[in-house]
């Protein structure tokens, strides 16, 4: 296709004028073609996406991506359950990561991280459930 800048026009198509059928098949074409060049893309993304995360990624069953290391898909972990409450709001945090914003301005205030936490029944119940 020329660009304005050399002096030819791109074609204009009337589809107006075009039947049913013809505007169908077009449709199935173009749908194709589109379908391809984003398989291909995604294809590229992935492989661009696997280098940035420094790791092989292999796709599931469900076609997502799961990171590799050493040829072996990463493990699945238990749940982790809370330790730490907030009393205001009932958010909780597991003790692992960063500290919640929170528990962060409530040690600032001059309150103790113990004070915050889960009671040592309750996770020997859940434990056991």
């Amino acid at each position: 296709m020329g660009t304005e800048g050399d002096g030819m026009a791109p074609k204009k198509i009337e589809f107006e004028s075009w039947s049913l059928d013809d505007l169908w098949a077009l449709h199935g074409e173009i749908s194709g073609i589109l379908s391809a060049r984003i398989r291909a893309e995604k294809g590229e993304l992935e492989k661009r996406l696997a280098v940035l995360s420094r790791g092989a990624t292999v796709t599931d069953d469900l076609g997502e991506l799961q990171p590799v290391r050493d040829g072996k898909p990463r493990r699945k972990y238990p749940r982790v359950l809370p330790k730490y409450r907030n009393p205001h709001t009932s958010e909780t945090w597991s003790g692992r990561g960063k500290r919640p914003r929170w528990l962060v301005a409530a040690v600032k205030s001059g309150r103790k991280i113990e004070e915050f936490r889960i009671g040592d029944a309750g996770v020997k119940a859940r434990q056991r459930a």
